[in-house]
């Protein structure tokens, strides 16, 4: 679709004031993102990032309940006790809606390997080489899903991490490179450096998949790989340095019903 260059200057503005409203420190009190940033450690930011963005789906306030309570199953030391294995001695049980104990255990078993093998997450991303991927979040995806099937007798989780790599948004691993990379000290932590904001994907749910769309952002219908791939290239050319700072600005808008001044027949 062409689209006129004012209207889009229009648009960027509204979606740079609605991020500034609200990539600020308060965000954290209600998000998700509030547990790896309890954390100092790199491999404890890590830990945390991966499993809660892996049970960050449905009622926000559910869903920090759960990261609420899966930190202490891992007595507030997520990476002793992913090295002591002490993932192993849990009995079973639903940690999020359909994640359970079982799940936790394939998903550790592998981070484990890696932590063994490369010292921390960003160690074993640097080796795979996700800087060089055009794709760096589905690159990494990949090296951990060989690697949890790999200690899992040959056997995959799905329901740790998504399978169908070609056509996934990959919602949840977005969000948490997002927390990790983002480095404008305001609410995401920056604690990696083996990639830069500018070549993170924007996290993408129904929710933002339709803010989107009403805002004339994205033309596909699903809220997939494509998709995501299509609203993250013209988000780059809002702000080539940082495009997912407007994550920020589709929650908000989803929260408040904001709309930007365009002329008439636009919206």
């Amino acid at each position: 679709m062409k689209r006129n260059p004012s209207v889009m200057e229009r648009l960027r503005c509204f979606l740079d004031h609605q991020a500034a409203m609200y990539n600020v420190p308060e965000f954290a009190d209600n998000d998700p993102v509030q547990f790896p940033r309890r954390f100092s450690r790199l491999e404890d930011r890590e830990i945390v990032s991966l499993l809660c963005s892996t049970i960050a789906w449905g009622n926000r306030k559910m869903i920090c309940r759960d990261c609420e309570r899966l930190i202490g199953m891992m007595g507030g030391e997520p990476y002793e006790f992913l090295m002591d294995k002490a993932y192993e001695d849990l009995p079973d049980g639903n940690i999020h809606r359909t994640f359970f104990v079982e799940n936790l255990r394939r998903y550790m078993r592998g981070l484990r390997d890696i932590y063994a093998a490369h010292g921390s997450l960003q160690g074993f991303a640097r080796h795979i080489h996700i800087s060089a991927s055009e794709t760096p979040s589905w690159h990494l995806v990949a090296g951990l899903n060989q690697s949890i099937c790999e200690a899992n007798g040959g056997v995959g989780d799905s329901r740790c991490l998504p399978q169908n790599l070609d056509s996934t948004a990959l919602k949840r691993v977005n969000m948490a490179l997002r927390w990790l990379v983002r480095n404008d000290g305001i609410v995401d932590m920056g604690c990696w450096d083996v990639i830069k904001p500018s070549q993170l994907f924007i996290p993408m749910d129904v929710h933002v998949g339709n803010q989107a769309r009403a805002l004339g952002l994205l033309e596909r219908k699903a809220n997939d790989r494509k998709a995501v791939m299509e609203l993250t290239a013209l988000l780059r050319d809002f702000r080539p340095e940082d495009p997912v700072v407007y994550d920020f600005a589709l929650f908000g808008i989803g929260i408040t019903g904001a709309t930007p001044d365009l002329p008439d027949g636009i919206q």
